[in-house]
């Protein structure tokens, strides 16, 4: 199956699910075409068709609720309910039971694309190195959540510096156009409940935004709020792309496989929670503002020790991971017993697989 049917086949598996927004499929399919690594945040379902025959001997590695499409733009930042930065895995729309190796090899992956595009500019050895030592070193003291106050001043330093304008991201969001119709009740009353006054005035638009997500319904409710601009944001949920593949399931047939794991992995993750975001059923509602993003890869350019951020990510990653306790134990014995260079090795034979998809999807998007 080329990258042209895969896509059109799971776009068809999706769309038996939920509704979805042609211009923004079609926006979505014009940036997949711009870089090898937005092509990869856009197309979770073609790595879970190339993971197995791309790397068939981490297929049985042992299973956790995972992150799925991890990559290094998955990370941001968010307050907690003391009002504290946190940083961390900020999207898991595609979490699901996966082999553990597949969140550090995407992750890897999306590194190497990075370096190449001259975000980074490590090797892939030493990138995987760091990326492992973060991740084992975690699992070994049994995880930490990154809390950007009296700890990782580094890090803080960055999120704080790469905090958005506040001008111009409520310019931005101003500048959105009301619905007039289209609205599910149940979403309305969900976006006014997450407001902080239940009876302010507030306008719902229609936010183009992401890569892997775009196409689904997105509602926007913006609100005017003792002086300033407020905004929270329902984005529609559906399964894990993980399960196209794996299950066969392209027919577009629901099965008992259609369940979110959003709520599930936030909670058992080591994790500081953001107090905002909330599961109401296949729908997650947020807040949205200037300093609850994610980490864009432009900034990656301004990071004075790339290794120490990807430490961080392999850290991170082990926090999520270690909501599967039961699987703790047979990560390390797994661990202990991979080959060298086995990270590099995997990630870069679905790095090469991924650009040659990418390179015919911009071929064909080009003609």
């Amino acid at each position: 199956m080329s990258i042209r049917q895969a896509t059109r086949a799971y776009e068809l598996w999706v769309s038996r699910r939920l509704p979805l927004i042609a211009v923004d499929l079609r926006l979505k399919h014009r940036r997949m075409a711009e870089s090898a690594f937005g092509f990869l945040r856009a197309t979770f379902y073609r790595w879970a068709q190339l993971w197995p025959r791309v790397c068939p001997e981490l297929v049985g590695a042992p299973a956790v609720l995972g992150v799925g499409d991890l990559h290094i733009e998955n990370f941001g930042t968010w307050r907690d309910s003391e009002g504290r930065l946190i940083w961390g895995v900020n999207d898991f729309d595609e979490a699901c039971t996966l082999p553990y190796a597949n969140d550090l090899v995407r992750l890897a992956v999306s590194a190497q694309l990075a370096a190449k595009e001259g975000h980074l500019s490590c090797g892939l050895e030493a990138m995987c190195d760091a990326i492992l030592e973060g991740y084992e070193q975690s699992l070994l003291e049994g995880g930490r959540a990154f809390v950007l106050a009296e700890h990782h001043e580094w890090l803080r330093q960055l999120a704080i510096s790469e905090l958005r304008d506040p001008i111009r991201y409520w310019a931005r969001l101003k500048r959105l156009r009301t619905l007039t119709s289209g609205v599910p009740p149940e979403i309305r009353t969900a976006l006014r409940q997450a407001l902080p006054d239940p009876n302010l005035a507030f306008r719902i638009a229609h936010r183009q935004a992401g890569l892997g997500s775009l196409g689904r319904r997105r509602f926007t409710a913006l609100a005017e709020w003792r002086g300033g601009m407020i905004a929270r944001e329902a984005k529609e949920l559906r399964v894990s792309a993980w399960h196209w593949e794996s299950e066969g399931k392209q027919d577009g047939a629901s099965g008992a496989d259609d369940e979110l794991f959003y709520a599930e992995v936030i909670r058992k993750a080591v994790r500081v929670a953001d107090p905002f975001s909330a599961i109401h059923g296949h729908w997650l509602v947020r807040r949205l503002a200037p300093d609850c993003s994610r980490v864009e890869l432009g900034s990656l350019l301004k990071v004075k020790d790339e290794l120490k951020l990807l430490r961080a990510m392999g850290w991170e990653t082990a926090n999520v991971h270690l909501g599967t306790r039961a699987a703790l134990g047979k990560i390390r014995r797994d661990l202990a017993r991979k080959p060298a260079r086995w990270l590099p090795k995997a990630a870069d034979a679905m790095a090469k697989a991924t650009t040659g998809d990418w390179k015919e999807w911009k071929g064909r998007e080009g003609q």
